[in-house]
């Protein structure tokens, strides 16, 4: 096994598996820690979405928000940190929807979704803001009108369009 390349959200791997049935291939895989994406629900039911630049496609997406979880930091612990630094919502509460894989064929990154409510201001104190190189905007939006936003193509980030199936 050996690292091709190591950035500071993911490296690549280039190794040799056996397969199941018995033979031997190379392959590149992605690493990538575990995430959270989380479904921020204000109190009236609408849903939080966040617009943000995403530079590998050159445009700005509404999202739901999603981070990365943090060596030895528990995944609900992960939700709500990202909630805040995202959002600029604290959530009370956050309930655990799921996880899956989304792109098993070449990296090994989960996908933990949650659902986070009771949202209000965080602490003046708190240490939770966005990274620097995001310019994160939040906006509350009723749920069917997220769900039509997927229809017509203004959602265009699958993790989000999914995540909107589970509400």
């Amino acid at each position: 096994m050996s690292i091709v390349f190591k950035g500071r959200v993911f490296s690549v791997e280039v190794s040799r598996r056996r397969y199941p049935n018995g033979r031997i291939h190379e392959v590149s895989i992605v690493r990538h820690a575990a995430a959270v994406v989380i479904v921020p629900i204000e109190d009236d039911g609408r849903v939080v979405l966040i617009r943000q630049y995403r530079a590998p496609i050159d445009r700005e997406l509404w999202e739901v928000p999603a981070g990365s979880v943090d060596r030895g930091e528990p995944p609900d612990a992960a939700a709500k940190r990202e909630c805040e630094e995202e959002t600029g919502r604290a959530p009370d509460h956050v309930e655990r929807l799921g996880a899956w894989f989304p792109t098993p064929g070449y990296c090994d990154e989960e996908m933990i979704f949650f659902r986070a409510t009771g949202l209000r201001a965080p602490a003046a104190n708190s240490p939770h803001k966005p990274d620097a190189d995001e310019d994160i905007t939040a906006q509350a939006f009723a749920i069917d009108e997220a769900r039509a936003m997927v229809a017509r193509g203004e959602i265009v980030d699958l993790k989000t369009a999914y995540a909107l199936t589970l509400i």
